[in-house]
């Protein structure tokens, strides 16, 4: 995996009501260290740039909800969300996913060569050319 996908730049979009959310979100989220944040060209988005095994967009967002902000629950918004939250879950495990041992694949390797399998012909090689 390249560094480069480690990085997201994703945009966070709040509900038009209360206004003003998005410009006290990025006050508070720019305390954040490891974390980028920009206002959108309207005032109900923040566009937010971080490294995905510090961050995930659920966590900032589920942070934010807890605080008393409100995010656009539109269709679109929730099915950007949803793939956002499981595309980052999914990175986050493969990183975390130890690389398999060369020596345990070896030795169950070994084992499976011994096992007695139901291929196996234990008529000597003399008589098996007898007819």
């Amino acid at each position: 995996m390249r560094p480069c996908d480690l990085e997201k730049h994703r945009e966070i979009v709040f509900h038009p009501l209360p206004s003003g959310q998005a410009e006290r979100a990025r006050v508070l989220l720019e305390g954040l260290e490891g974390l980028r944040v920009a206002m959108e060209g309207d005032r109900n988005r923040l566009l937010v740039t971080y490294q995905v095994c510090e961050y995930t967009l659920e966590g900032l967002e589920t942070a934010l909800s807890s605080q008393g902000f409100h995010l656009d629950n539109s269709l679109l918004s929730r099915l950007r969300r949803a793939l956002a939250y499981f595309g980052e879950s999914v990175q986050r495990r493969n990183l975390a996913a130890d690389e398999p041992e060369a020596k345990s694949q070896q030795a169950f390797m070994r084992v499976y060569e011994l096992h007695l399998h139901g291929d196996r012909d234990d008529t000597p090689e003399e008589w098996r050319g007898y007819k």
